[in-house]
């Protein structure tokens, strides 16, 4: 069984409530959206196809024990669930990003996803697959990438209407040199808002350079 792989890379985890960690990224090939502020354009194409037991060795090469499924939109191949299966079993904590138009639900239960859910401002709010919310779990995160106010706002009423932050924990990503990252830590005070703020820890370190 192959997946379309566009690389495999070791660096510093950049988001999540995992930000900082030593993680193996696997980026698979694909994604169905465009987000305006899309920064992993270059994984919409090439790749190589790869076995997941070769995959599984790759990672093991790294000798650590958080492992990330990117993309692209990893879940737009569905041999991807295998591949995430065999990463639990292998014993690896492994997440997944996702950009929220895919059915998470025969995701492992022992996967972290790590759900995104598209504002107006991204320019794909209409692929955004709401019945998601329900299957979310408590090692899961939910991530706003905010292109303005407009977006602060509208992620709050959405927080509001699906109680998310009591299923899971919710991060706010300021568009990077877009958002200016001060006023939202401003905004989320001010609201005394009970979610995480976070910043592209690997563009802080290495600007914007692709495996990374």
């Amino acid at each position: 069984m192959k997946l379309k792989i566009h690389e495999i890379f070791y660096s510093l985890q950049g988001e999540s409530t995992r930000v900082g960690l030593p993680t193996v990224f696997v980026r698979l090939t694909g994604c169905p959206m465009r987000c305006v502020y899309c920064d992993t354009a270059y994984a919409f194409s090439g790749g190589s196809n790869i076995e997941i037991d070769d995959i599984l060795a790759k990672v093991a090469e790294f000798g650590t024990q958080y492992v990330t499924v990117t993309g692209g939109e990893p879940l737009a191949q569905k041999d991807c669930h295998v591949l995430l299966k065999a990463l639990c079993d292998a014993g690896y904590s492994v997440s997944l990003e996702t950009g929220g138009a895919i059915d998470i639900s025969p995701v492992d239960s022992r996967v972290s996803v790590i759900l995104d859910i598209k504002t107006p401002g991204s320019g794909e709010l209409k692929n955004n697959l709401w019945g998601n919310l329900a299957h979310l779990k408590p090692i899961d995160e939910v991530k706003f990438v905010l292109c303005s106010r407009a977006d602060y706002d509208w992620a709050k009423d959405i927080l509001a209407s699906y109680k998310i932050t009591e299923k899971c924990p919710v991060l706010f990503s300021p568009v990077y040199s877009q958002v200016n990252p001060t006023e939202l830590a401003e905004w989320v005070l001010a609201d005394r808002f009970p979610v995480r703020m976070q910043l592209q820890l690997h563009k802080i370190l290495w600007g914007e350079v692709a495996g990374k």
